[in-house]
């Protein structure tokens, strides 16, 4: 099974390319905007994985709250609200990402929440401000929404199968 989730994630970031984020019609359009797109990919399963280091709550609570702080930005990037910065904060937060993970560094759910709350925006602005015209942005949103899901939880698994690695190994 963890070879199939590998597969999966090398096969996605293999297939990954901006020029083909904007494909297809309304929710598909939508999810596979960050399916195909290397900085929210990468990003997006990094907070599962580091929600998954972390344990307990957070495993919830901050992918649930960069999926909400990512619908806000998505608001905004919809109806042209100026946001500074979005593509250098969305590069930083696939370092960012890594960097708490592999240090292992751990904080609350909440303040995980926060902390990827504020790279969620960004991305959100993105998905919401790059909407292909005439799609309708709600079936749009609903699409990124569930893709995000979709990566959070590959995260999820992937961190979860490489504890129960780790814990086989002792």
């Amino acid at each position: 099974m963890p070879a199939r989730i590998i597969a999966l994630l090398v096969m996605m970031v293999a297939a990954s390319s901006g020029a083909h984020a904007h494909t297809g019609a309304g929710i598909q359009s939508g999810f596979l905007h960050p399916m195909l797109g290397w900085d929210h990919l990468i990003a997006m399963v990094g907070v599962g994985v580091w929600a998954s280091a972390i344990g307990g709550s957070a495993m919830w609570k901050i992918p649930v709250g960069f999926m909400v702080s990512m619908m806000i930005g998505g608001i905004l990037g919809i109806y042209g609200v100026a946001v500074p910065l979005v593509e250098l904060t969305i590069l930083m937060s696939v370092g960012a990402i890594t960097v708490l993970w592999l240090l292992k560094i751990r904080m609350s759910g909440w303040t995980g929440a926060g902390v990827a709350g504020v790279f969620a925006i960004a991305h959100g602005y993105a998905h919401g401000a790059e909407i292909p015209p005439g799609i309708s942005p709600v079936l749009f949103a609903l699409g990124f929404v569930a893709a995000t899901g979709v990566l959070h939880a590959l995260g999820l698994c992937l961190g979860q199968w490489k504890v129960s690695r780790l814990k086989r190994a002792d």
